[in-house]
């Protein structure tokens, strides 16, 4: 604590240690030249403190050097407090997929560009307990942010300008123009913690990234190509303590003393209710019984007085983990789950390519191919729990999760000038795909047949858009600009089915059960489950092919009246095939007060389309309850569950946003500052509701249920109105002096989130008593809690000839746990009692040298002092599983990194 106080207090006195020596005019110069944005406005660029929104503007080319991350998402959640994304663990395909969220909305609630280019979302549905669970956000991980010259971060809504997604703000991704030479980094690093391996130490999470990007010219006017490969390796870390629960029972002991002798009981029977040889089965256990030394005498008796299979089921359910652990050797640990970062192979291609057609047009393309395969671990299936078949895991097994997940996204058109108007045609096409390939498991109601890797299906999303743009200036007052166009977007999502034993379910004589056939048990009679254990295969109810259209129009006028006013107004018409339309606009304003000193403001109506995943996005399984086969799981919008229940149709989330700031420049000490304040309602939030179990809904929902089989479901629903308030206040200052250069960067958001108004249930599940699973606590943590109200950051880059040091501090605000416990320690736990997460500062540090103009070196460590969240209390640990909480985005659970880093140019 008190080295993380030291660096903090020497940075903010370094801050202002160099905001005084910027005073003198005589040792540092004062033509600066400030960063333009063309983010936000369709008249060109301008200064960013001239802006009428506030738009944060990150070099990530010149930064990529001594940044300790190197995906997209974790170098914004390192630099910009206004942006959140955490690793995610244990959370199926989040793992490889890291949901980000701006100003503290959803991940939907934000618009990804590339060179300006609406991009397309993830295949994939965050359906588990993490922020931002029932959303789709776009994968900023299958871009290489190698391809990036600069990254703009627009901080306020924008839907009247960009369409859907844009109530948070947008964030463009400008890709790099660079030619005549060959840059490349080679990146090694790993976590360097007392915590690595399960808490034993050492180190873990080894990370390897080879980077490369060449470009050139094409022909001799201003044409290029820029080509980027990067390719990265990466090992998983391990943070779970050591399983602390129960794990074999004596049936398990005296199995395993049978198997020794080469004798599998679990042959014997298929189930144990209609057992033909049940004596012999009681023979042996009565023999291998006696091999076990730790059984005590009384029980040993018992066990061979015991003369039926119900006396022994009653008899051999007791717990001897700890006798058995040393008996075969092994450790608590053993039987640990992979709690921490997954296992990831990424292997990326980016192009960015412009040819001039003559003096006034040039034809454009730019995408990319990114292929990545992911592996996670599941909860680990233990030898005493019906869902492992000990006949061929005597120890059980740890599930894996793999993911093949393919994007593709190719952009191409032509702009240029005509009779002074900017034209700008395009085409853009993306998709991103998901394949689930389970491994090291198996479909236990198989028994011996069951194979142990499974094809479970998967999901695809592809977008097609095409653009008209107009845009042109008028002499008029201090100029005019207008801009206008259209839009034009498909969409397509689809499931495909797993393989047949992926998700179903077998009898005991191995045919598909039918409801009537005897099922296969375990030794105490629990029926054996079926499908892929870990994640069950979509089956062929669940596969859908669908699509819809919109196409839009907009018109964007900005006036510029005299040098200290400009006023900027917008307007969008949207038509949606599946829901209907949508009219939106936005009205912003500069006013400069002084030269250096500027307020600006906005107001604006957006929207956010449902996405075409959230409509059709179902997975159910089929499990025997009450003597039947009913179904459970998330079904969708337009399912005939559904339509019995009454449950509306999904519509656009609609939001009202007002922000107001000012920008103050003060030249000759080369400071800038900037603060804005932003309200942001958005009513109809579409949510994922929690299970509805048939015994909870009314009598009418019921009979509904009754009808389609079902005993539990769960969907997408326009359910709550929230608000969001905040504000974001950015200082920076830099100084050139005696061969120095000096960047110090310091800014903070400050933002909260909260459900307004009554939940808006409806159909035949409109109850006061269905609140609570429309919108759980759990959700309203996520939403409201799970991610830090407040973040800041304090960031220095001192250059001096050939090196240079990057020094980095980032405050994460205090968060809430998910889990309802007894937080407090009080024996009483309140139906709001939360585990508080306190808050951190990380600290980061590079250095970098530059011993030849080819070849430079950088070594660094992010999070210095190995710094954690909170451990969370035990009721929360999963049997000491998780010590740190998996359902908050803080910065993670990986502890300190230490990388180095090969940089080259040619």
């Amino acid at each position: 604590m008190s080295n993380k106080k030291t660096i903090l207090s020497a940075s903010v006195l370094f801050f202002l240690g160099t905001f005084a020596f910027g005073q003198e005019k005589d040792s540092v110069k004062t033509n600066n030249v400030e960063e333009v944005v063309v983010l936000g406005s369709r008249a060109g660029a301008r200064s960013k403190t001239d802006s009428p929104v506030p738009v944060d503007v990150f070099n990530i080319k010149e930064s990529s050097v001594v940044l300790p991350q190197s995906s997209i998402g974790q170098i914004l959640n390192a630099i910009a407090p206004s942006f959140t994304s955490t690793i995610q663990t244990n959370s199926d395909g989040t793992d490889h997929l890291d949901p980000a969220q701006l100003r503290g909305l959803g991940p939907d609630q934000v618009l990804v560009l590339v060179n300006g280019k609406r991009r397309h979302t993830s295949a994939l549905v965050n359906v588990n307990g993490t922020p931002g669970r029932g959303t789709v956000g776009t994968d900023l991980n299958s871009i290489p942010s190698f391809a990036l010259n600069r990254i703009e971060v627009l901080r306020d809504g924008a839907s009247a300008q960009y369409g859907s997604d844009a109530i948070a703000g947008v964030i463009n991704l400008e890709l790099k123009k660079d030619i005549g030479k060959l840059t490349g980094q080679v990146s090694y690093g790993g976590n360097l913690t007392p915590t690595a391996n399960d808490h034993t130490g050492d180190f873990d999470g080894q990370n390897i990234q080879v980077d490369l990007n060449y470009g050139n010219k094409i022909g001799n006017k201003g044409g290029f190509y820029n080509i980027t490969w990067s390719s990265q390796f990466r090992n998983p870390t391990f943070r779970a303590g050591a399983e602390s629960g129960a794990i074999y029972n004596a049936y398990n002991v005296i199995e395993k003393r049978a198997q020794n002798d080469g004798v599998n009981l679990s042959s014997l029977f298929s189930n144990i209710n209609n057992i033909p040889n049940s004596q012999q089965l009681i023979n042996y256990i009565h023999q291998y019984a006696q091999g076990v030394s730790y059984f005590s005498p009384d029980l040993q008796n018992q066990i061979q007085g015991a003369n039926t299979i119900s006396a022994l089921q009653g008899l051999l359910k007791g717990d001897f983990t700890d006798q058995e652990l040393a008996y075969r050797g092994l450790s608590r640990k053993d039987f640990n789950m992979q709690v921490g970062q997954s296992k990831l192979n990424n292997h990326q291609l980016f192009a960015n390519i412009e040819v001039p057609v003559n003096d006034n047009w040039k034809i454009y393309s730019f995408g990319g191919y990114s292929f990545r395969h992911g592996s996670s671990g599941g909860f680990y299936r233990k030898p005493n729990q019906s869902r492992t078949f000990t006949g061929l895991y005597s120890d059980g097994y740890l599930p894996q999760i793999g993911t093949d997940i393919q994007d593709l996204s190719l952009s191409a058109g032509i702009k240029g000038n005509w009779d002074g108007w900017n034209i700008d045609f395009s085409n853009t096409f993306g998709q991103n795909s998901f394949t689930y390939n389970i491994g090291n498991t198996g479909n236990t109601s198989l028994r011996f047949a069951s194979p142990d890797e499974f094809d479970a299906g998967g999901l695809r999303f592809s977008q097609n858009t095409i653009n008209l743009d107009f845009s042109k200036k008028y002499d008029v007052w201090n100029g005019i600009n207008v801009a206008f166009g259209a839009e034009h977007r498909y969409e397509n999502f689809k499931i495909t089915q797993g393989e047949e034993a992926s998700y179903t379910t077998y009898d005991a004589t191995g045919n598909v059960w039918n409801n009537t056939s005897p099922r296969a048990t375990d030794f105490f009679g629990n029926a054996l489950p079926g499908g892929s254990q870990v994640f069950g295969g979509f089956k062929p109810v669940n596969v859908v092919d669908k699509n819809r259209q919109a196409v839009a129009t907009y018109a964007d006028v900005e006036f510029n009246f005299t040098n200290w006013l400009l006023v900027d107004a917008a307007a969008r018409y949207e038509n949606y095939s599946d829901f209907g339309s949508t009219f939106n606009y936005k009205l912003a304003s500069r006013i400069k007060v002084a030269p250096d000193f500027n307020v600006r403001l906005a107001g604006s109506t957006g929207f956010r389309a449902p996405s075409i995943h959230q409509i059709y996005y179902n997975v159910t399984s089929t499990l025997f309850t009450n003597s039947q086969l009913l179904d459970v799981g998330t079904f969708s919008n337009d399912s005939a569950i559904a339509g019995l229940l009454e449950m509306p149709k999904l519509k656009q989330e609609t939001s009202k946003s007002a922000s107001v700031g000012f920008t103050y420049r003060i030249p000759s000490a080369r400071l800038t500052f900037t603060a804005d304040g932003y309200f942001t309602k958005i009513n109809n939030r579409i949510i994922l509701t929690d299970q509805f179990l048939r015994s909870d809904v009314p009598a009418a929902a019921q009979a509904a249920f009754d009808e389609e089989r079902v005993n539990g479901a769960q969907f997408f629903t326009n359910a709550i109105d929230t608000e969001t308030r905040g504000i974001d206040v950015v200082i920076s200052h830099n100084a050139r002096f005696s061969g120095v250069k000096l960047d110090n960067n310091f800014a903070v958001n400050i933002s909260e989130t909260k459900k307004v108004g009554d939940t808006h249930s409806s159909g035949l599940l409109q109850s006061p008593n269905l609140e609570k699973i429309y919108f759980s606590e759990k959700s309203r943590v996520y939403l409201e809690e799970a991610v830090p109200r407040v973040k800041a950051s304090l960031s220095h880059t001192l250059s001096w000839n050939n090196a240079s040091l990057y020094l980095r501090n980032t405050y994460f605000g205090k968060v809430t746990g998910a889990d309802i416990i007894d937080a407090n320690g009080d024996g009483l736990t309140g139906f709001n009692e939360h585990q508080q997460i306190g808050d951190k500062i990380i600290t980061d540090l590079s250095l970098a040298y530059q011993f030849t103009k080819n070849v430079g070196l950088t070594v660094g460590v992010n999070n210095l002092f190995d710094i954690y969240p909170d451990k969370n209390l035990t009721a929360s640990t999963n049997n000491d599983q998780f010590i740190y909480s998996r359902s908050t985005s803080q910065f993670g659970q990986n502890g300190r990194y230490v990388f180095t880093r090969l940089n080259f140019s040619f």
